[in-house]
């Protein structure tokens, strides 16, 4: 079992206030975010759904990758990219959609292959499991050759 803490500290009301992220590991130390990040062109800071995105497309990764492993195939390269929506949900918002974006390099492995794992990484992930609330999440997967 595993068990892994981040911790938000915010200071301000609503869209005048400002948060700060950090994780026990210390990839995000008192990291900024807030309203202009979530919602307008700031760029220095970041914001709940690019974490959530950074987050299933790092878990789905790897699911794959162990995936192709278990079935003797070993990854070379994998990229993935996560795109998170949020939309409007009467007064408030919700993430409607979240779109994996695949591209991995797998020497040996046939397409039909490539697809099955793939679907069955983004079904399986623990990160796909825990969201499985969002009503749609997509997966491109490609199969670039060496």
């Amino acid at each position: 079992m595993s068990e892994k803490t981040a911790s938000v500290h915010w200071d301000g009301a609503g869209k005048a206030g400002q948060g700060q992220i950090s994780t026990e590991t210390g990839a995000l130390q008192k990291y900024p975010y807030g309203f202009a990040s979530r919602f307008g062109d700031d760029r220095k800071g970041t914001n709940p759904e690019e974490i959530v995105g950074a987050a299933h497309a790092a878990c789905f990764t790897m699911a794959f990758s162990f995936a192709c492993d278990k079935a003797g195939f070993a990854t070379r390269t994998v990229d993935t990219t996560a795109r998170v929506r949020l939309a409007k949900d009467g007064d408030g918002f919700k993430i409607d959609r979240i779109a994996l974006i695949l591209e991995a390099v797998v020497p040996g492995m046939d397409e039909a292959r490539f697809q099955e794992i793939a679907e069955d990484a983004k079904r399986n992930c623990p990160l796909s499991k825990a969201l499985a609330g969002v009503p749609e999440i997509t997966l491109q997967a490609t199969l670039r050759k060496e």
